[in-house]
Order: structure tokens, then sequence, then C-alpha cells
């Protein structure tokens, strides 16, 4: 009798394309299930959107009459890039709470389990997260429109803003992934989510820095935030002084630099802890 013997199959690796194609797949059925609860949870995603639009009443109406922009213009003005960056930053919370209850219900570990790509977890996270920035800064926009805000440099500067509004926002949302990844359960984000209020309010999104304390207007213009305000500002043609030194008077190339490092270093830090999870 005689016996065939059979070579084992081997399995080649995925080729890089395909790896890409099923990480696109996979994230845009993530990103589906995402949007989906916010469909079914309109009030949550209501309240998200109105909190910004408040923030402007209260600082445009209430305090705006007692705030002077340096060089002369109105308030209004001056504060709506402001709040476009606050919108984009406070966003952080959303996603950190969103990824660690995830983990705290066990979906994440089933997602796991699943023959998914891992990539496409975070990236679906990534897809409806950012869907819902562009709808959030759509929102601000039109409230700007609203109460006299307006852009004076043309179309394209204004579309390079809100550009750069949606990078900080980006770098921000791989920030609240990672965290959201090292969060034991949803009730530690509150204690992490403090880091949200250091970024928004010591800025200059509210006032010039000149008008703090020296140590204190520095620390405000490193941040990343502040940056994106003032190059928001220069690009909408809106006023406001950005103030001394060299971030100051290259604010458009640090809105650029700041938010792509904080985004390179939080989306490594998140890919590797998304991989070792479970040890």
């Amino acid at each position: 009798m005689t016996t065939t013997l059979t070579a084992p199959a081997v399995h080649a690796p995925a080729p890089a394309g395909s790896a890409l194609r099923w990480a696109l797949v996979d994230g845009w059925t993530i990103a589906l299930r995402d949007l989906q609860h916010w469909r079914r949870q309109p009030g949550q995603l209501a309240v998200g959107l109105l909190f910004p639009v408040l923030m402007v009443v209260m600082f445009g109406y209430l305090l705006g009459g007692g705030m002077a922009v340096e060089g002369g213009g109105s308030y209004l003005e001056f504060l709506m890039p402001g709040m476009f960056a606050l919108t984009m930053v406070f966003g952080l919370e959303a996603t950190m709470t969103a990824v660690a209850t995830d983990a705290e219900k066990g979906v994440t570990d089933r997602f796991r389990s699943m023959p998914m790509s891992s990539a496409g977890v975070v990236l679906g996270r990534c897809i409806a997260d950012m869907l819902n920035s562009v709808v959030g800064l759509a929102v601000m926009v039109g409230v700007g429109l609203l109460v006299g805000w307006r852009w004076h440099e043309g179309p394209a500067r204004a579309a390079l803003a809100l550009a750069l509004l949606l990078l900080l926002r980006f770098a921000f949302l791989w920030m609240g992934i990672y965290l959201g990844l090292v969060a034991r359960g949803p009730g530690s984000v509150m204690a992490v989510s403090i880091i949200v209020w250091p970024f928004a309010f010591l800025s200059n999104a509210f006032v010039p820095t000149s008008t703090m304390p020296a140590w204190l207007g520095a620390l405000a213009q490193v941040n990343p935030m502040a940056a994106t305000v003032a190059a928001a500002r220069e690009l909408f043609g809106n006023p406001g002084v950005a103030g001394d030194g060299w971030l100051a008077e290259h604010s458009v190339l640090a809105a650029v630099v700041w938010p792509t490092v904080l985004a390179a270093v939080f989306f490594a830090l998140a890919v590797r802890r998304w991989v070792t999870l479970g040890r």
C-alpha cells in the first residue's frame, strides 16, 4: 500500500496592503457601533454639544463686558477661537470614559478574543470620535456666527484654522484612548480627567497671556492648546496679541508640531497598552 504524505500548510504573513484593508474594515465596523450608541442616546450627545455653547454665553455675555482685548477689537471674536479649541480638548474626557467603560464591561476582552484586527478596534474609536468632533466643531462655528464672530482672511485660511483645531482633537483623542486603557474603570476617569482643566484654562483662550504674571504666562504659552488658539486667531483674522517669544511668533508651526508630537507619543503608548492588556 502506498501512503501519500502531504506537506503541512504554511501560513504566510498577510501582505501589508491586506492588513491595512482588514484594519480599515474592522475599524469602520467598530465606528458604526459607537455611532449607534450616540443615536440611541441623543441626550448624552446633546449635553456634550450644549456645554461649550453655555460657556460662550457665560464668558461672552456675562463676563465679556469687563474684558478688554489688547490691541482693540471685539471680545467675542477674541473668545471664539479659544472656545473652538476648548471643545476639542474637552473631547478627551468622552474618549477616556468610552474606552474605560468598554474595558470594565468586558467588551474590550470580547473584541480581543475575536478574529479582528487589533488596530481596527482602536481605529474605530478614533473614527467615531473624530466624526463626533467634526459635528461639535460645526455646531460651535454656527454658534459663533450667530453671536457675531466672523473670519476675515478668506475661506482657505479659515479651513486651515479648522484643520488645526481638528488636529488638536486628534492628538487629545489618542491621549484619551491611552488613558482610558490604563484607567481602572470609569470611576478612575473622573480623577484622571482633571488634567483637562489645566490644558483648558491655563491658556490664552479667555485672556491674553500678557495679562498674567510672567511665570504663569510663560507656562500658558507652552500649552499645546494655546498654540492652536493663537494660530486660529491669526488665520481667522480675529483680534488678540499672541505674545512674545518664538512660540508666539510661529504659532501656526507650533500648532502643527505640538499635536503631531502628542499624537505620535500617545498612539505608540495606546498600541503598546492594547497589546499588553490582560498580561
